[in-house]
């Protein structure tokens, strides 16, 4: 069970958890005291808003939640990502792909939560240079998913695998090695 539960582990269940409960507060103090689902719009910054969305699809707004069917099934399909994502962090060593799987477990459990809770994801974050919105609005549990995919992508590509020859500590194995001729 120790092998399990490695260092990296722990801080990957630990930063996904803090995520998880950074988007949940967030959203509770948008929806609460500023009180955004009737204010609607609050302008912060000349490219920044808090724009209030209840977002029934998934990604891009696909897979729109119209009935409760639909509803349920999104919840199952996130939630069934969300635990081949934990099984493929637990079986992960190296603490950057750990935390890249975190980042989306994290954001995708609160996204689950609002779904299962309401039957939509509060959106709020309204990037913008002018009229022009290079995002869609979104929340911290979006950007944790979209960051983690990044760093996992980035990793596959520009990291290259040690394979069995790298302990977990970065201690080298000599039995590893290949012998010479």
């Amino acid at each position: 069970m120790s092998d399990l539960f490695t260092r990296n582990r722990l801080i990957g269940l630990g930063f996904a958890a803090f995520l998880f409960a950074i988007d949940q507060w967030v959203k509770s103090y948008i929806v609460g005291p500023l009180n955004l689902r009737a204010v609607r719009n609050i302008e912060l910054l000349p490219f920044f808003d808090l724009s209030y969305v209840e977002n029934r699809g998934i990604s891009l707004g696909m897979l729109q939640a119209t009935n409760m069917e639909m509803r349920w099934l999104l919840v199952g399909l996130t939630a069934l990502i969300a635990l081949v994502v934990l099984i493929w962090m637990m079986r992960e060593k190296l603490l950057g792909d750990i935390l890249g799987l975190s980042m989306i477990l994290g954001g995708a459990l609160g996204n689950i939560v609002d779904r299962y809770s309401f039957g939509y994801v509060i959106d709020y974050a309204d990037f913008h240079i002018g009229t022009f919105r290079p995002f869609l609005v979104f929340n911290i549990a979006d950007a944790a998913i979209t960051i983690g995919v990044v760093i996992i992508l980035a990793r596959s590509f520009f990291v290259r695998d040690k394979g069995d020859d790298t302990d977990t500590d970065g201690q080298n194995d000599d039995s590893a090695v290949p012998a010479e001729n």
